[in-house]
């Protein structure tokens, strides 16, 4: 008779304990497959950059990679791990690293248009001897990627690299962001005469983020500097950090120098060309990032001075009529920033009919400025004209909204470099290849 009563304590406990664990994972489940067939339909469910591959067959449904995950990115589906979140991806292997059967690898999508992908092997060279691609224009966003791919490929080159040649630099370096610094570190550190050249300022892609962007990273080695071991950091921390680096070892980064050329000579060496200067070396890493130039809407008045395409201090804004054309992260931390300021009133234009690509946070926040009716949204519209003191906004059956307007800020991603790269001889990746990084 004990006995059952202790088996029938067990058993009611195991159910307190039980059913509400199961609630909790069924609720989860349910989550991540909306959250995926929401992708699905908008056409993203794989991204083409670095992100996990999952073997389905010897996929166990743990969910150790959903919880190593800091970006939101896999859930369970069907008892299985699955992309849910593709554009939140960044590269962090993290997923890969935790799972106990092995049954996930970092590789890259189907290139899509637009999206292309150069081809590079394990040291991160083109199919150009020599000329090597790293960072977000290799498909590799992540800070601590970036630095790491600057730096191997620093290493690669200096095995070919000769010392002392007639070129004014062994090594250019086109581009000074995380990719770009991690490489002239690592060259001073192995004695290479390198040359840095940036069209905007130092911290390339980083220029981009909207003021106080916490940026995620993960501990990474820095030549000569050491460890970076927080989890987040802002723009302008990161940026004075990157300062504090260079100006502390000498580096040399020539800002403002726009890189128009890049061409083989008959002695072997590569002559880039800037917009003020050419340069000789024997190897060129390329770490210009994805953006490029910005995406134009190509309409009536776009090139009114009230049209922007990156908001540097939203603080400089107040008492304004403001519009934000875009759905991605950019866009909607843009309008928050905006919204925060004195007496503005702020407007979010955006082509499809819901948010797809948004980080869980942004999604949170842009949701409650909408049901507090701080920020209106316009879905399903695209601008039509924008004039001076107002912007016409075409919806759906031809629908026409015009409303208010003192600045525009555009957010509809970049033109990639492509037609700069194909002029090269850079070839792009046409199938499946794996991640060697």
């Amino acid at each position: 008779m004990e006995t059952l009563y202790t088996v029938g304590v067990f058993a009611v406990l195991l159910a307190l304990v039980a059913i509400p664990y199961w609630r909790k994972l069924a609720h989860a489940q349910q989550a991540a497959h909306q959250a995926h067939s929401k992708s699905t339909r908008a056409g993203i469910s794989e991204p083409a950059t670095l992100h996990p591959k999952i073997d389905i067959l010897n996929c166990i449904g743990c969910g150790s990679c959903v919880q190593a995950c800091p970006e939101d990115v896999l859930g369970i589906v069907h008892g299985k791990a699955t992309i849910i979140h593709s554009s939140r991806c960044v590269g962090h292997s993290l997923c890969e690293e935790v799972c106990p059967v092995g049954a996930i690898t970092m590789g890259f999508g189907a290139p899509k248009q637009g999206y292309e992908i150069p081809i590079y092997d394990e040291h991160f060279e083109s199919n150009i001897p020599g000329l090597y691609i790293v960072g977000e224009l290799g498909g590799v966003g992540l800070i601590k990627n970036a630095i790491e791919q600057g730096i191997k490929a620093v290493n690669h080159a200096a095995e070919t690299v000769l010392k002392g040649s007639s070129g004014t630099a062994d090594l250019v370096i086109v581009g000074a962001g995380p990719a770009g610094i991690g490489a002239a570190l690592a060259s001073k550190t192995l004695g290479i005469r390198s040359a840095v050249l940036e069209q905007y300022d130092l911290g390339g892609s980083i220029l981009h983020y909207p003021r106080q962007k916490l940026v995620l990273t993960s501990t990474v080695d820095i030549p000569l500097y050491g460890k970076l071991k927080a989890s987040e950091i802002s723009k302008e921390e990161l940026l004075s950090l990157f300062t504090g680096i260079v100006d502390k070892q000498g580096l040399k980064i020539r800002t403002q120098q726009k890189v128009e050329s890049i061409t083989r000579q008959a002695d072997g060496l590569f002559q880039v060309t800037s917009s003020t200067q050419s340069y000789s070396a024997r190897s060129v890493i390329l770490a210009i990032g994805r953006r490029g130039s910005p995406r134009k809407l190509g309409v009536i008045g776009e090139e009114l001075p009230k049209v922007a395409y990156r908001l540097i201090d939203a603080e400089n804004y107040t008492g304004r009529h403001l519009l934000v054309v875009g759905g991605g992260d950019s866009a909607i931390e843009a309008a928050i920033a905006l919204e925060r300021q004195s007496g503005n009133t702020v407007t979010l234009s955006y082509r499809r009919e819901e948010f797809v690509r948004l980080k869980e946070k942004n999604s949170e926040r842009i949701g409650e400025l909408i049901k507090r009716r701080k920020v209106a949204v316009l879905f399903q519209t695209e601008v039509a004209e924008i004039r001076p003191q107002e912007v016409v906004l075409r919806g759906p059956e031809n629908a026409v909204h015009t409303i208010k307007n003192d600045f525009v800020f555009v957010f509809a991603g970049g033109e990639l470099p492509a037609e700069f790269l194909q002029k090269i001889g850079v070839q792009f990746r046409t199938e499946e290849m794996l991640a060697t990084a």
